[in-house]
């Protein structure tokens, strides 16, 4: 506005000048057309002062948005923080309550662990009464795996629950037995006078045990009654021989006939 004012203000003036140099001397003239002139120059200054004020005003405005933007760019990160930090209260929380429930836990596992081992004790004695007592069959294998689970009982490098696995574990080895048919070779003292002689074993669940000689002239069965072997007549050859080609799968399943030892009468 005051840049047009100055513009308007200059052919007016120059006006006022020439009607006024028509009734003054030409000295007069001169001396009022400086004047116009000071005052038209002091006008631009003016101008010039103003754009300069408007830009420091736009480039303040400018920094003061910049300002406003990163205000309310902080409080959105404080606000995240704050959902942050009400998160982790309630995770420390929920982390404090599972500690308890843990230790109470260790707690009740100690408690258990003093009851299991003298469960697993007692286990490990009566299955190594029922390997010693049942058919010679992969006996020293057998023998040899409770008196393992002995020395595990006794290690500190296994832990209780790992310990009762692997009783459990040899427990389910021996109840398979119950329910399997193999035929294996093995060293057996077939006439109890101490010589081991190498022969084919047969063994149908805990019902049979029964051996065949390598060449096939001599077979026999395990008697629980007196237990030692006793030797089979040569009418039982066919027949074992064919139950061990059915055990080692290289003949399709079949009735076989093995004697085997009546059981006792319950007393």
């Amino acid at each position: 506005m005051k840049k047009q004012s100055l513009k308007a203000l200059a052919p007016m003036a120059i006006f006022a000048i020439a009607v006024n140099a028509m009734a003054e001397e030409p000295e007069a003239v001169v001396e009022r057309t400086a004047e116009v002139s000071e005052i038209l120059n002091a006008g631009a200054e003016k101008v010039q002062a103003a754009k300069k004020s408007q830009i420091k005003v736009d480039r303040i405005a400018d920094q003061t948005d910049g300002l406003l933007q990163e205000f309310k760019q902080v409080n959105k990160q404080i606000e995240s923080l704050r959902v942050y930090n009400s998160q982790l209260e309630r995770q420390i929380v929920s982390q404090k309550q599972m500690m308890v429930e843990l230790e109470e836990s260790i707690e009740n596992a100690t408690v258990i662990e003093r009851g299991i081992s003298p469960l697993m004790a007692n286990m490990l004695n009566a299955l190594e009464d029922f390997v010693n007592l049942d058919m010679p069959f992969k006996k020293e294998r057998r023998q040899q795996a409770v008196a393992d689970l002995y020395v595990n009982l006794d290690s500190a490098k296994f832990s209780a629950a790992e310990k009762f696995r692997q009783v459990l574990e040899v427990y389910d080895i021996e109840s398979d037995y119950s329910l399997s048919m193999e035929s294996y070779t093995d060293q057996i003292d077939v006439d109890g006078d101490g010589s081991l002689v190498e022969v084919q074993m047969l063994r149908v669940g805990r019902v049979a045990l029964a051996y065949q000689s390598k060449d096939k002239s001599k077979v026999g069965v395990w008697d629980k009654t007196t237990n030692s072997w006793q030797q089979l007549g040569s009418g039982y050859r066919r027949p074992v021989d064919q139950a061990i080609r059915i055990a080692v799968k290289l003949a399709p399943q079949d009735v076989i006939e093995i004697p085997i030892t009546a059981p006792e009468a319950a007393k």
